[in-house]
């Protein structure tokens, strides 16, 4: 079955969500998760993305995702390799973390009843799976791993930048204050007491919305039959564009990310002394082409075929090879002094 298209345009809001492989546990201890939100945390970096709403359960996780620019395939897809790179190193396994393709449903942002059942559908999430029990006095501010104790329920000062919570706060008419939080928590809470575990937070559905194309569990988009008649048009026009064969067919399309790659590259560069003319000549194999291209793998979302073609490497694949080969302790140590200096600054930022 052929893949779904991905609609991307500025300022558009996605639900996205993924499972484990086998919908097996993507969080095996507490480590796992702050991993997940320091993966989340530079992916933001990266692509300027606001986050309203997150969870993260055992085998899966929720993330209401605004893209200021049109990244979220990029950005996606620099998030879940890295998170599969980092878990199977610290587990000492390999292979999938995730199951299929992540799920990203388009949401109608601007419009308050699609924001707030998305807003109460993640955070009440724990209810649903038991893991919070209202009917025993528990909150939702009990669970540690959501956006309401995360993120909603601290104050500015405390919370990651990326997180949209005084914009969340404003949707359902509280103020970001010590009380305004802590009633955006009670509302939650009544809500779980309110309503069954099993359906908590679960939106019933419009009558003047077609039930089979727009729901967030499944279907692709969550808004008005106004807001998916003008996604519809959307997608008939990348359809009808003609697929670039590379890299440089669009250069005029620079993303946030591709604007983030070039910077890095150009400090690359001046550290390790090589001009444009001097990185077509050397050999893909050099290690200081090994070291920036491994910074910029890890720190943007531009992919090794772009890196590739850059730092003049041959191939994508040739990328990762080198890299696993070249970036030895021994011959990390014949860098240039502002190139090893560039490379351990870069990598702690």
């Amino acid at each position: 079955m052929p893949r779904s298209i991905r609609i991307q345009f500025p300022g558009a809001h996605y639900h996205v969500m993924a499972r484990g492989n086998r919908r097996e546990a993507i969080f095996l201890d507490e480590d796992d998760r702050r991993f997940f939100l320091h993966t989340l945390s530079e992916a933001c970096v990266m692509t300027g993305w606001r986050v309203h709403a997150w969870v993260l359960m055992g085998n899966h996780y929720h993330l209401f995702i605004e893209t200021p620019e049109a990244n979220l395939v990029s950005g996606m897809a620099w998030l879940q390799n890295t998170l599969t790179r980092r878990f199977n190193v610290r587990h000492r396994a390999w292979g999938r973390v995730f199951g299929d393709r992540y799920k990203a449903v388009l949401v109608e942002g601007s419009e308050g009843h699609y924001y707030q059942t998305l807003m109460d559908y993640i955070h009440l999430n724990p209810v649903r799976a038991k893991l919070i029990r209202p009917d025993k006095g528990e909150s939702v501010l009990d669970f540690p791993w959501s956006s309401v104790a995360g993120g909603y329920a601290l104050p500015p000062t405390k919370r990651a930048k990326w997180l949209a919570a005084e914009h969340g706060l404003s949707r359902v008419g509280c103020e970001d204050t010590t009380a305004g939080r802590r009633r955006f928590v009670e509302r939650l809470d009544k809500r779980a007491v309110a309503e069954s575990a099993k359906s908590c937070g679960v939106p019933l559905m419009p009558e003047e919305v077609d039930a089979r194309a727009s729901h967030l569990r499944r279907g692709w988009y969550w808004g008005t039959q106004a807001f998916a008649e003008k996604m519809l048009k959307l997608a008939e026009g990348l359809l009808k564009k003609t697929k670039s064969r590379g890299y440089a067919a669009a250069p005029q399309r620079k993303s946030h990310g591709e604007l983030e790659a070039e910077r890095l590259l150009a400090e690359g560069l001046r550290a390790a002394e090589m001009s444009h003319a001097e990185v077509k000549r050397t050999k893909g194999a050099d290690v200081r082409k090994a070291i920036i291209a491994k910074r910029l793998w890890d720190k943007t979302t531009v992919s090794q075929g772009w890196i590739a073609e850059r730092l003049h490497m041959k191939s994508a694949a040739n990328v990762g090879m080198v890299v696993r080969r070249e970036l030895t302790k021994k011959k990390l140590a014949t860098l240039p002094k502002a190139l090893r200096e560039w490379a351990a600054e870069t990598a702690s930022a």
